[in-house]
């Protein structure tokens, strides 16, 4: 896997579960100033997230298909997730604030009710984090999976390496042989040459002296 998409990854999980923290405890604060700068704080680390977001899919999509595939797949679940956590930032934005106000000026506050409220944000969060962790351990199952099949190729490129190398000290060997083969066959060509030559001057002699032969014992009987 992508080292550059895993680091992305991990800023985002964390991101995830600060947000989710601070979701909760701005859920419940009264309303005022610092709730206010909490809810300001949530809306830049979601801008933070989606950048991250945007980051990891760009990397996803440069990546071999099949890899390609599963990142994308993941992305779509942390888009997701944190499409849950930008509609619960705007809901304690728009009505939480208000909604805290009323009842503290009503005097119906219910601290149970508050307490299990808290209880449940705590447990959403635990359960992002459980989420993010899970998701952490099985790019890093792929990743080592990759790395496995990455050793693997290599060692098959090295062994056809080897062969080719192989193949090429046998060509050149035939090579060696093939210009020793011409070398004999020049050379027998010219001897041969070389030998009518030398067979043509014998019979032209030859004939020249039969010719000499004949015409002396023709004419000088």
């Amino acid at each position: 896997m992508s080292e550059v998409f895993e680091g992305y990854e991990r800023q985002y999980c964390e991101l995830s579960v600060n947000l989710s923290r601070k979701c909760n405890s701005a859920a419940l604060l009264p309303d005022g100033e610092p709730k206010k700068q909490h809810t300001s704080e949530l809306k830049v680390g979601l801008d933070d997230a989606d950048a991250l977001i945007r980051k990891m899919d760009l990397e996803a999509r440069s990546l071999q298909p099949s890899l390609k595939a599963t990142l994308l797949a993941k992305l779509r679940e942390y888009k997701s997730d944190l499409n849950k956590l930008k509609k619960e930032v705007n809901k304690l934005a728009l009505t939480g604030a208000s909604q805290a106000a009323h009842d503290l000026e009503s005097g119906i506050v219910d601290p149970h009710a508050a307490s299990a409220n808290q209880r449940e944000r705590l447990a959403m969060s635990t359960e992002r984090l459980d989420q993010s962790s899970d998701r952490i351990r099985e790019s890093r199952r792929i990743a080592l999976e990759t790395e496995d099949l990455g050793v693997s190729i290599l060692g098959d490129l090295h062994q056809q390496r080897e062969t080719l190398l192989h193949s090429h000290t046998k060509l050149h060997g035939v090579d060696d042989a093939i210009d020793k083969s011409k070398k004999i066959l020049t050379s027998m060509s010219r001897r041969i040459s070389r030998n009518k030559w030398i067979m043509g001057s014998v019979i032209g002699a030859l004939i020249l002296a039969i010719i000499i032969i004949l015409y002396f014992k023709l004419f000088h009987h």
